[in-house]
């Protein structure tokens, strides 16, 4: 999924760069309004779900507040791309061992596995939303199928 993840991201953000800056950043009428804004919070759960297993650097604002967490574009899919190469390292180096314990989020603890599926769906959800959002945009993406995806 990690592999997947990375590919995907690369698809949106090669689709996005077709369009103007302006399309970017129209509102949508989606949950967080606009392509950035949507793969902002993206980026923005990557990162804090990275941390929290990877203890990685802690995103600087709050999830309310992750729109808007980096609001350049060029700047974003650089952050993209490399948080990308994090998840694949860490997803290649994590075991059976750690996927069947747990960590602590605030008062409770999860299961590790299913934390990381949570992940990975949160990450399937938002894109789903840039994919609409970009076609709505008159942008041409690449198939999303997991079986075409290169190996």
């Amino acid at each position: 999924m990690a592999k997947y993840n990375a590919w995907q991201n690369r698809a949106q953000i090669t689709a996005a760069d077709t369009l103007d800056a302006a399309e970017l950043t129209v509102d949508r009428g989606t949950f967080f309004g606009s392509i950035l804004r949507t793969f902002s919070h993206l980026y923005w759960g990557d990162a804090m779900w990275m941390h929290r297993f990877h203890g990685t650097e802690r995103p600087a604002l709050s999830v309310d507040e992750s729109p808007r967490l980096v609001a350049d574009w060029s700047e974003l899919k650089s952050k993209r791309m490399a948080l990308d190469t994090t998840i694949q390292s860490w997803a290649e180096a994590i075991d059976e061992a750690w996927l069947a314990s747990d960590t602590r989020l605030g008062r409770r603890s999860m299961n590790n596995g299913l934390l990381v599926t949570h992940f990975f769906n949160h990450q399937t959800h938002h894109r789903g939303q840039i994919n609409a959002m970009l076609t709505a945009a008159g942008a041409q993406l690449e198939r999303t199928d997991l079986i075409v995806m290169p190996s």
